[in-house]
């Protein structure tokens, strides 16, 4: 089972959502922006690293939220999800067609991964108790 990394960086009361590029596996879905760990690398620093290469911003890594498995066709996954700031840098779009940052109520509106969708219920749940 891969691991994957996944970010909810929040703004002004919103999260950052972003949709995959057309061609890639998963094209057209909606995720938390992320990616793979490489041997040896924490989940922290992978995302990091992955961040800077997805958009080209500098972020700080802070609590775990949740872990999510999904077996997708092509490669089963267990997804780490931990909450990202965002501290410096222009989001740029590497690997994504689209960007938007939406309320949690909104997150419901939007075509996620299989593996994203255990998030947004927490996170959805979550707002719903606040």
């Amino acid at each position: 089972m891969r691991q994957v990394t996944a970010a909810v960086i929040e703004k002004d009361g919103k999260i950052l959502i972003a949709q995959r590029k057309l061609g890639d596996t998963l094209a057209g879905k909606w995720e938390f922006p992320g990616g793979k760990l490489e041997p040896g690398e924490t989940p922290e620093a992978c995302l990091k690293r992955e961040l800077m290469e997805e958009f080209g911003v500098e972020t700080a890594i802070g609590e775990f939220i949740c872990s999510s498995k999904f077996e997708y066709k092509h490669l089963p996954i267990e997804l780490l999800v931990y909450r990202a700031q965002h501290l410096s840098g222009e989001y740029k779009l590497n690997d994504h067609d689209r960007i938007a940052w939406v309320t949690s109520a909104e997150l419901v509106n939007y075509d996620f991964s299989s593996a994203d969708i255990p998030v947004v219920n927490l996170l959805v749940s979550a707002s719903a108790k606040n």
